[in-house]
């Protein structure tokens, strides 16, 4: 009987080894696993904020493709697509996830966003109407103010933009959306003030120079503003002031203003030149 027992006693350990080996190797595949999934996140962080977009677009179609059921995947293609300007398809991206279980308020303000870019103003208004009220982000009172400009109701556009620069640390962009809204108002002075705080905000916000610019010469003011502008810039800006005098019937303005802004360039300004061309025909 001993030798039986000696046999079933080293038979017995042996499972138990065999189990604890198993138990083993699944605790590292589990650790392992843990390890990717951490990597993965990393890694989709830096396809959506740093990567080239269309890079960023290759590596979640092809993800996504692999894995259909990862919302979090259809929502970082829809962002890269989205991000590499091509708006119908990331919109098309956006509709699917959220029509998914797994659908978040975020989700749908950034497809209202993708439908604004694709200037579908009403299904992007649709969208954002069934956001609920306690939802109070930047990108939604940004998105919001738009739709209310779009639908000319400057009361509401007035009231979210002013939300919203109150909901980021980074709010040139708004302040010179805002601003644009108020200059297709006529309201000139609100504009300026409006692109002068962007550009406080962000000095390189060339968008924000170029709309104080309009706005000052809608008014007849002829000078550039005083702000950091580079040698390329100030001849953009003259150009953009020179178009506007011509426009407001300032011919003659308008023409030393191209002849400055050639003369400013540090490169041959096509653009100016043909303008001067075109006055000089006309003249």
């Amino acid at each position: 009987m001993r030798p039986i027992i000696r046999i079933t006693a080293l038979i017995c350990a042996g499972f138990a080894l065999a189990g604890c080996e198993q138990a083993g190797s699944a605790d590292v595949e589990r650790a392992l696993d843990g390890v990717n999934v951490i990597d993965e996140t990393n890694l989709n962080q830096i396809m959506l904020t740093s990567a080239d977009p269309n890079e960023a677009v290759a590596y979640f179609r092809r993800a996504s493709t692999e894995n259909p059921d990862r919302v979090d995947l259809r929502r970082g293609l829809a962002t890269s697509l989205v991000r590499a300007n091509q708006y119908t398809q990331g919109a098309a991206i956006w509709r699917e996830v959220v029509a998914s279980d797994e659908a978040t308020n975020e989700d749908r303000v950034e497809y209202a966003g993708a439908l604004i870019r694709t200037n579908d103003w009403e299904g992007a208004e649709a969208q954002l109407d069934m956001v609920p009220p306690t939802f109070e982000t930047y990108q939604r009172y940004r998105l919001e103010a738009m739709v209310a400009d779009s639908n000319e109701e400057w009361d509401r556009a007035d009231s979210f933009y002013e939300t919203a620069v109150g909901l980021t640390t980074t709010p040139a962009s708004v302040l010179n959306n805002w601003g644009y809204s108020k200059l297709t108002r006529g309201d000139h002075e609100a504009a300026e003030r409006l692109f002068a705080e962007a550009i406080r905000y962000e000095p390189e916000l060339f968008t924000a120079k170029n709309n104080l610019v309009l706005a000052r010469a809608s008014r007849g003011q002829y000078t550039l503003p005083l702000v950091d502008m580079t040698q390329t810039e100030r001849a953009q800006l003259l150009h953009t002031m020179a178009l506007s005098a011509i426009r407001r019937g300032d011919v003659d303005i308008g023409r030393g203003l191209l002849e400055d802004a050639i003369d400013t360039h540090p490169q041959h300004f096509q653009a100016a030149v043909q303008a001067l061309r075109t006055i000089e025909a006309q003249g």
